[in-house]
Parts: C-alpha cells; sequence; structure tokens
C-alpha cells in the first residue's frame, strides 16, 4: 500500500552540540589541538588590533574557520558561511551557539590583509607543529623536500602580452564582452613577454614536454621522515628553480650545529643544489638521476643503510600533497596573489597537520 504524504510540522527543539558530536570523533581532538595553539597567539593577535572600537570578528574563529573550509572540502568562503547558518558540528568547532547570526564571506576578505600582514598563518602552522614537538612525535634529523604544482585562479585567456599588442591570431570569434574568444595559434606566450590581467603572480609552466602549460604557482613542503607531518613550507612563483631553492631556503631554517638529512627525488640532482645542502650540515639524499648525465650524489652517500631508508620514507611526502589537493582544496587555488594563495596553502598544511596529528595520539 503506498502511503500519502504528511505535512511537515513546525520544528522546536533544543539541541545542545556538543552531545552531537561523538565522543571518539577526530573532530574533538582537531579542536583542542587547535585552540592550544591559537592560546599561544593571543599575543600575535592583540597586537594587531586597536584598543577602541567597533569589535570585529575574533581572528582565532576564522582561522578555525579555514580549518573547517580545508577538512571539509568547502569550496569556497561564500559557501562555508551559508553552510554556518545550519552546520551544527561548524558552529561547535567555532564555538558558536546553534542558533543566532554569523559573520558574511566578506569578513574574510576584510580580515586577510591583517592577518597576512602579522604572517598570523605560518604561526598558527608552526604552533600546532610545536604542539607535535612537545608530544614527542617528531626527529630532528630526518627530513624530505618536494614541491607541487597549484593551478592559478585565471583563465589562459587572461595571459596577455604585457605592452598591449595583439599576437598573430587576435582575437576572432563571436563578439567581445569579458570572456571573448582568442586565437593564440601562431602565438609564442612567454612569462617576460606576457602576464595574467587576473594575476599577475602567476606564471606559465608545465611540468614535462608532453603537458600542456598552465598558470601555476609552486607550493613546497619540508616533512619530518618518522611522523608524516609537514613542519615547514613555503609557495613561489613556479620555475624551473623554484623547487631547489626552497629546499635550500627551508633547510637552512631546520639545518645548524646538528647533522640533518634531507632526502628529494632526482629533481634535486644538480651539483650546485647538493653543494649548498651539504655547506648546511645537511646529508643530501637525493635520488640518483643517471639519464645521459653523471649525477652529483656518490658512493660516499649510498653506500649508508640511511640513505636507503630516506628512498623509502620519502615518498610519503606525496601524501600531504595528495591530501592538500583532494581533500584541502589546493588543486586550484581559492585566491589570486602570492601572498594570499601562500596564506591558504598553510591553512591547507595546518589542517592536515592536525588530521595526522589527531591519528598519531588517537
Amino acid at each position: 500500500m503506498r502511503g500519502e504524504k504528511e505535512e511537515q510540522p513546525d520544528l522546536m527543539m533544543t539541541v545542545v552540540p556538543e552531545e552531537l558530536i561523538a565522543r571518539d570523533h577526530p573532530i574533538r581532538t582537531i579542536k583542542r589541538i587547535a585552540d592550544l595553539a591559537l592560546r599561544r597567539l593571543e599575543p600575535e593577535l592583540d597586537r594587531l588590533y586597536a584598543d577602541v572600537g567597533r569589535p570585529s570578528v575574533p581572528p582565532e574563529m576564522l582561522l578555525k574557520a579555514q580549518l573547517l573550509i580545508s577538512l571539509h572540502s568547502v569550496r569556497s568562503e561564500r559557501l562555508f558561511c551559508e553552510q554556518l547558518k545550519y552546520n551544527l558540528l561548524f558552529r561547535w568547532f567555532l564555538d558558536l551557539g546553534a542558533s543566532g547570526t554569523v559573520f558574511d564571506a566578506t569578513t574574510f576578505t576584510k580580515n586577510r590583509r591583517r592577518l597576512m600582514e602579522g604572517d598570523i598563518h605560518r604561526k598558527f602552522f608552526e604552533a600546532v607543529v610545536e604542539q607535535a614537538a612537545e608530544r614527542r612525535l617528531l626527529s630532528d634529523e630526518h627530513f624530505t623536500v618536494d614541491g607541487t604544482l597549484i593551478e592559478a585562479n585565471a583563465s589562459l585567456k587572461s595571459f596577455k602580452r604585457k605592452d598591449g599588442g595583439k599576437g598573430p591570431g587576435g582575437a576572432s570569434g563571436g563578439g567581445g564582452g569579458r570572456n571573448a574568444e582568442v586565437d593564440f595559434k601562431g602565438e609564442k606566450r612567454r612569462n617576460d613577454t606576457h602576464a595574467s590581467t587576473t594575476d599577475p603572480d602567476a606564471k606559465l609552466y608545465r611540468k614535462g614536454n608532453a603537458q600542456a602549460a598552465e598558470l601555476s604557482f609552486m607550493a613546497h613542503a619540508f616533512m619530518e621522515n618518522r611522523s608524516g607531518l609537514c613542519v615547514d613550507a613555503e609557495v613561489t612563483q613556479a620555475d624551473g628553480f623554484a623547487e631547489r631553492e626552497a629546499a635550500v631556503k627551508m633547510t637552512s631554517r631546520r639545518s645548524g650545529k646538528k647533522h640533518i638529512t634531507v632526502a628529494a627525488d632526482k629533481g634535486y640532482d644538480t651539483k650546485d643544489c647538493v653543494a649548498r645542502l651539504r655547506q648546511l650540515n645537511a646529508t643530501p639524499h637525493v635520488a640518483q638521476n643517471t639519464s645521459n648525465r653523471s649525477s652529483a650524489i656518490d658512493g660516499r652517500t649510498t653506500r649508508h643503510v640511511g640513505y636507503g631508508l630516506s628512498q623509502i620514507l620519502r615518498k610519503r611526502v606525496e601524501e600531504i600533497f595528495g591530501w592538500g589537493k583532494s581533500v584541502g582544496g589546493l588543486a586550484r587555488s581559492r585566491l589570486r596573489g602570492l601572498a594570499r594563495v601562500t596564506s591558504q596553502v598553510l591553512s591547507t598544511l595546518t589542517a592536515y597537520n592536525l588530521v595526522r596529528l589527531a591519528r598519531l595520539t588517537a
């Protein structure tokens, strides 16, 4: 017998969000560690705001909101604010009540510049890494470095000549407007003669000869081998030297009197990169590139057992980029400009570390 549709009664209920979250849910550990890290940043955040004036949304709430965007693969900040109206888990994570008004998406935009000027995204990232160190989950000897491409939030149509001229193809097809048809056939487009009008910091780059060139940025991660946590990160413009330059920069922040090892793939096997890493008191456990050339890594390094272990463990750095792109939204940046993309990458990697910490401390 076919049932009849009944009218939905008015919903009126008393809900405590704390009781809706399972006691063994990893989001509880993530929230606890994030709150501890943000508590240490309170002096830094206090210096960013005046003592008088109209109160704004707490910056801690915005930083935690960006974590939720990465953790739950929310497409945009505007969509997050829409879901915040009815998602009780989001409200619980941000210490909001079950009812009441929420902030608007423009709040992210208005406060992002202030947070970037104080380098708060990096300090939040480092505070979470310190939490892992205090739990004795990090070693200070063995690391891995790698980089990946992030598609810029800009169309190839925006990649135009800097002098304002037109290429051999010029504009063609049906009409103009904001999305006019353009024929690039026969035109050589280079970063030194062309730039994106949408995101001038994005560079045209292709990873291989058989792949298409795209407007991109490059994200670099410095992973601790034992725990798989990302302990440092950089975002640069995309070019053929960025990975090695970022590797040297991040190694210099970790090396010192204590000797460390830095594993990497074949792309880092150059004499200059290997020599600079050794100058920083770091042993480069770089995969040998012997394709029609001699490797900068010789038997003095490869004969050790630790070199073979580094070659196995270094592949775990791909898990960071895999999570960041498939879950955290780094396959294509939401923001424009090198500084803003850096803030997005740091927020996403902070979320990754929190997920990893929740598993390690389960």
